[in-house]
């Protein structure tokens, strides 16, 4: 509904920030999703098609989604709504889905925007379900977690998933190029500096705008800006890195695969963004030990005193000297033999213990403290190792129902190497002395 101030059009002339002054009027203005926009693009063949269904948009803030979902409106003749999650409860719902019906009534289609849609939980993702399906609304969410994980199975099999990348260094100079269309004057910045003024807007669209307008505040057209001014300028802009989600899982999961990749420069590049992005140190040291346990192993034992040593140095000195003990440990890892046996041996024994149910060890290797326990054979038979030559019996330690089960295995790697002899000899002395 207008009011008075519509009306009079003040608001036209109220200032307005030049990231919404530049927003596209049309599909093929929208820079850095070529892989969607392009003339190949998997939007553009939908529009081609004629069939457009619900979508979610899933990607980095700054990349356009709202844009697109705005014009995509307009592609398709259907009337705008957007609403935000944060914002908009169940009765908020209830009013949008309510003026949908009546504008199909009329034969007008109504395209929903909804923003930050992983932010409305299952019974609230739920409620789309019913006007997607019979057509009452074409749902376009956008959400900067993976749909995957925040979004109801439900409401996934009846959306098509975008993904809508960071926007590269040649989108965002594009924009700059744009803004200084519309400003009428050139950023007063040196090549050096623009491409740094790139960089700080970490593929953000929207922030490389914000950035530029910094940047014309603080000078004046004469002098020209090289990259330290430019960082003192704009004091240098936060990554993009949200420690409780998706950023999160994945900077993690790009460490440890370092690490077992055996590549510490690449170790020390996801360290160093983990850390500048925030996050608790002592997570970062918790995942170093569980490398140490799961990738490295027996292939060089030192790696789990390492590990552990980093966290306690961390925890002695704190920030930023304790930041060095873990990269240490990261390119101890990273360069350490690799093995997984232990880890593997420890899933296939707890398999075999899970299916073997609660099979009794050998009376053999059982205490027998009173006397009715001797006289059920507890302990008849048992070989004290030290009394044998080499230390080794070569008895059978698991269930008479279950016999001996092969769970680690070294390899030929590392410390394993000798642990593998060790294991080969006396699997030799348990043939020879009858222990198999």
């Amino acid at each position: 509904m207008s009011d008075l101030f519509d009306v009079a059009g003040l608001e036209a002339d109220a200032p307005r920030p030049l990231a919404d002054r530049l927003r596209p009027k049309a599909l093929g203005e929208v820079v850095g999703q070529d892989h969607l926009l392009g003339e190949d693009g998997a939007l553009t063949r939908m529009l081609r098609s004629g069939r457009v269904g619900s979508l979610v948009f899933w990607g980095p803030p700054g990349t356009g989604k709202t844009t697109v979902a705005r014009l995509l409106a307009d592609e398709t003749d259907l009337h705008f709504e957007q609403i935000s999650a944060i914002f908009s409860g169940v009765a908020d719902l209830k009013k949008v889905f309510e003026e949908a019906r009546a504008r199909r009534r009329i034969g007008q289609g109504t395209l929903l925007f909804v923003d930050e849609i992983h932010r409305f939980n299952r019974a609230q993702q739920d409620s789309f379900l019913p006007v997607v399906e019979d057509g009452t609304v074409t749902l376009v969410g956008a959400t900067t977690e993976n749909p995957s994980f925040e979004l109801n199975a439900a409401l996934l099999s009846r959306t098509h998933v975008l993904v809508f990348k960071p926007l590269d260094e040649a989108a965002l100079l594009k924009l700059v190029i744009r803004a200084e269309e519309i400003e009428g004057r050139r950023l007063p910045l040196d090549d050096e500096a623009r491409a740094a003024l790139a960089i700080m807007a970490d593929g953000d669209g929207r922030a490389v705008l914000t950035l530029a307008e910094d940047v014309w505040r603080a000078t004046s057209p004469d002098e020209t800006v090289d990259a330290s001014k430019l960082a003192e300028i704009v004091q240098r802009r936060a990554p993009v890195y949200d420690k409780n989600r998706d950023g999160h899982y994945n900077l993690i999961s790009a460490l440890h695969k370092s690490v077992r990749g055996s590549d510490p420069d690449a170790a020390l590049y996801y360290l160093a963004r983990m850390i500048e992005g925030g996050e608790a140190p002592l997570f970062i040291a918790r995942r170093l030990v569980r490398m140490a346990v799961e990738d490295i192993g027996l292939a060089d034992p030192q790696a789990l005193v390492v590990a552990n040593a980093a966290k306690d140095a961390y925890d002695f000195l704190g920030s930023p000297e304790g930041e060095l003990a873990l990269a240490e440990a990261a390119i101890f890892l990273a360069t350490a033999p690799k093995s997984n046996a232990a880890y593997t041996a420890f899933k296939a024994a707890m398999k075999t213990a899970r299916e073997a149910g609660s099979l009794p060890p050998p009376k053999t290797i059982l205490n027998a403290p009173t006397r009715l326990m001797k006289d059920e054979g507890y302990g008849a038979g048992y070989v004290y190792d030290h009394d044998t030559d080499e230390a080794f019996s070569g008895q059978d330690y698991f269930p008479e129902k279950l016999r001996r089960q092969a769970f680690y295995d070294p390899p030929d790697r590392g410390f394993e190497r000798e642990i593998r002899k060790r294991l080969d000899y006396w699997a030799k002395l348990r043939r020879v002395r009858g222990g198999e």
